[in-house]
């Protein structure tokens, strides 16, 4: 049956409405500090990691603290990846929820393209990755080339495309949006290998009372700051032990955590966007500022000698499989996704958006890092090894699409400051 013509006019990557854009510009600076953090953070791990205090590093990471009869007794390292990452995995679901009721996602046809084409981003590097370790030991580390890190990528952006369209900045976000969900998913299917019922039921009590209070007193926790330390934080720490007892990864806490509170705009003015908004603005200091930085800098310290030199890691399928996925597999996804679905759909796109834009976007969205340096850790947890490898290729593979899309995107925002 032949594709129906959309709506007359129907055009995609339109402008936003007014409040829609200042949320995102809003959101996008706040993500650009993170973003820098972040790129500092790794730096400055990978100098350690290949100095003469190596040692230290290494030994600080895996510095074993907590509880051991409740099975928290974890590295310093899986601290920041179990621990520290649910407070970045909060404010996903925040915004998720957030872009779910009040977004871009609660339309179907605004939805649609950065929907399906962060599908394509998901999917295409799993298919290329699998392609190259096929048969191979590395097979299950198809996850690792599929997410992508916004807080890098919009760092990126804000160096380079001050010029470029707002809709290309919502359609960075909302795809990366979908894209963390996607991944949230994956690793709450894939990497739960023993999954104990009992704590796992147990864990919705605190999050029930965690959602119950934060709707029933919204406009109490947006007046007093203090409330939300004192009332929430605690029951979201046992909710994360719950969780993390049951054998689900802990971080999917965080997201859980986030669908909980209310986006609805409150009654009183000091709750205009929603305790949503108001928990957004409060702790994505603490997840840009502290949280990610903290988890990059334990995990992204890879010496380059021995078995995880440079030349060894290039020549592993897993690295291969990695690097091609980020840099081939997210843009041909993307790409290809988005030009079929406007294919399909019979939309245009707009005036101001042009082709080589979106593949500038597609190929800044190959910048994997944060999720899947996570995603690499869960995987390879025991083969020390092939996890450096991953490493390296996260690492190589996102540096080179920052590079790549920062380039194209420069020669793009000029073209769009002069027009």
């Amino acid at each position: 049956m032949p594709a129906q013509p959309g709506p007359p006019g129907q055009q995609a990557f339109s402008p936003a409405s007014t409040r829609e854009t200042l949320r995102i510009v809003d959101t996008l600076r706040k993500e650009t500090v993170g973003g820098f953090l972040l790129v500092g953070a790794a730096v400055t791990a990978l100098i350690i990691a290949n100095s003469p205090f190596s040692g230290a590093y290494t030994t600080a990471r895996d510095t074993v603290v907590g509880y051991g009869p409740w099975h928290l007794d974890l590295s310093l390292g899986h601290w920041a990846a179990d621990g520290l990452l649910a407070v970045f995995f909060f404010l996903i679901g925040l915004e998720l929820k957030r872009e779910f009721v009040e977004g871009d996602l609660r339309s179907p046809r605004t939805a649609m393209v950065p929907v399906l084409a962060a599908v394509g981003g998901v999917v295409v590097p799993a298919v290329i990755y699998l392609l190259v370790n096929r048969g191979g030991p590395g097979s299950h580390g198809w996850a690792i080339p599929t997410a992508t890190d916004i807080a890098f990528a919009v760092a990126v952006l804000a160096v380079v495309g001050s010029s470029l369209p707002a809709s290309l900045r919502l359609f960075l976000l909302t795809l990366a949006v979908v894209d963390d969900l996607i991944a949230i998913v994956i690793i709450a299917v894939v990497y739960t290998d023993h999954l104990k019922w009992v704590p796992l039921l147990v864990s919705l009590i605190p999050l029930a009372v965690f959602a119950g209070l934060s709707h029933r007193y919204s406009d109490w926790f947006s007046r007093s700051p203090w409330a939300a330390w004192v009332v929430l934080l605690p029951l979201g720490i046992v909710c994360w032990g719950f969780v993390h007892a049951s054998g689900i990864h802990a971080t999917i806490a965080g997201v859980l955590l986030g669908f909980a509170v209310p986006v609805r705009r409150g009654s009183t003015p000091a709750n205009p966007d929603g305790l949503a908004g108001q928990f957004e603005h409060r702790f994505r200091p603490l997840s840009a500022g502290f949280a990610v930085p903290v988890f990059a800098f334990f995990s992204a310290g890879v010496g380059f000698s021995g078995g995880g030199s440079l030349g060894g890691a290039l020549s592993d399928p897993i690295a291969v499989g990695i690097i091609a996925g980020l840099l081939l597999g997210k843009p041909i996804g993307i790409m290809g996704t988005t030009w079929l679905t406007l294919a399909v759909s019979r939309t245009k796109l707009s005036p101001g958006v042009r082709w080589p834009d979106i593949f500038g976007m597609s190929l800044l969205a190959g910048i994997g890092f944060t999720v899947s340096l996570l995603v690499a850790e869960l995987t390879f947890r025991g083969d020390p090894v092939s996890l450096d490898h991953a490493k390296i290729a996260i690492l190589t593979a996102s540096t080179a699409a920052a590079v790549l899309a920062g380039a194209l995107l420069f020669a793009r925002n000029r073209h769009h400051a002069e027009h």
